[in-house]
């Protein structure tokens, strides 16, 4: 390895936005990169070999290909995006691969994927065992990681928001009428997205919210279907959009709800709290590093009538929140840039393959 350039095999979704940016920033600040994947996406990525079995069949199946990647790129890094699916490919490489391993995980990973099954959890744990280090983006996620087996080394660095998009901040902090609100998780279980309608049912048929949901995840179909049976046409829907685009559409609303069961350090929180929306949030431990009493709104994840209490709240009393939107904007920029949180990854990665060459 160069001073310079650090030659990094990732592995990962090409299909997933985070993707996208953490790859186009590992680029901007000096790094090759190459992306092999079993998902066919938009990005530019090594397709690895795959079964016509069962998901996790593709894993192994993908090894092999894998290794050879190793001895034509020989990288200095290899890094896996996350623990069940690509953390769990990277456990089998074998121990004649010296190249430190790197494994990201996500709340999903950790906090859901090893409840499923016993086949789930020797993924997860298998992964976490045999990585060189594991990376998590809260402090929660990671004591939760080390609480399923021993970890060699553990480092907590969030994800975060790109410095420029700050300036995207609202500049009027006066809440609109209709009440503008933005859901912008994708409908799957986990995000309890329907409950957020049922619970905001009466302030949409009076127009006095107005209710922003993305048009994708693998539930969309039932949630459109669903929402149409309880508010008609008062739910609207947004298609994904280019980064510089989306975090424009972002801050015109008022306010980020998100009701799900189970979070570590939501990238879209730290994005709504970067802009100056108002967070009203589910209660789960990982939100607490980020979101408290004392600068936006908790609830029990399934606690409808409490999350209708706090939005006919900020419609009644028509607060423009000037001290808590000031108070999160600056705690982004402490430990939410996304720069400087992946500069961060950046050294620990160096910092890796100077100690497996000493």
């Amino acid at each position: 390895m160069s001073r310079s350039l650090l030659k990094i095999l990732l592995l990962a979704d090409s299909r997933s936005v985070h993707t996208e940016r953490f790859i186009n920033e590992l680029q901007r600040q000096g790094c090759r990169v190459l992306l092999a994947s079993l998902e066919h996406g938009h990005l530019e990525h090594i397709s690895l070999s795959t079964s016509k079995q069962a998901r996790t069949h593709n894993y192994v199946y993908a090894v092999p290909k894998v290794r050879t990647l190793i001895d034509d790129f020989q990288p200095d890094i290899i890094d896996a995006h996350f623990a069940s699916g690509y953390g769990f490919l990277i456990s089998l490489l074998g121990d004649n691969y010296h190249t430190p391993r790197v494994l990201h995980v996500l709340g999903s990973d950790i906090l859901i994927a090893p409840h499923k099954s016993w086949l789930h959890r020797f993924k997860v744990v298998r992964a976490l065992r045999k990585a060189d280090c594991v990376v998590a983006d809260s402090e929660y996620l990671s004591q939760s990681a080390g609480a399923l087996t021993e970890i060699r080394k553990q480092a907590v660095i969030p994800w975060g928001i790109e410095e420029t998009c700050l300036s995207y901040h609202k500049q009027d902090y006066s809440l609109q009428k209709p009440l503008k609100i933005i859901v912008p998780r994708a409908h799957e279980p986990v995000y309890n997205n329907v409950s957020i309608v049922k619970a905001l049912v009466p302030l949409l048929q009076e127009k006095k919210v107005i209710l922003s949901f993305p048009s994708t995840g693998s539930l969309f179909g039932a949630f459109r279907s669903e929402t149409e049976n309880l508010a008609g046409d008062a739910v609207q829907f947004y298609t994904p959009l280019p980064r510089d685009e989306f975090m424009r559409y972002m801050a015109s609303h008022d306010v980020y709800i998100s009701a799900s069961r189970s979070d570590s350090s939501p990238v879209s929180l730290i994005e709504a709290m970067a802009l100056g929306l108002i967070p009203v949030v589910a209660d789960t431990p990982g939100i607490k590093e980020w979101v408290g009493p004392n600068n936006g709104y908790l609830f029990p994840a399934d606690d409808e009538n409490r999350l209708y209490e706090i939005v006919s709240r900020l419609i009644g009393d028509n607060n423009p929140h000037i001290a808590i939107r000031k108070q999160n904007l600056e705690q982004v920029k402490q430990s939410g840039i996304f720069e400087e949180n992946m500069k961060c990854q950046i050294e620990l990665m160096k910092t890796l393959v100077e100690a497996n060459t000493e």
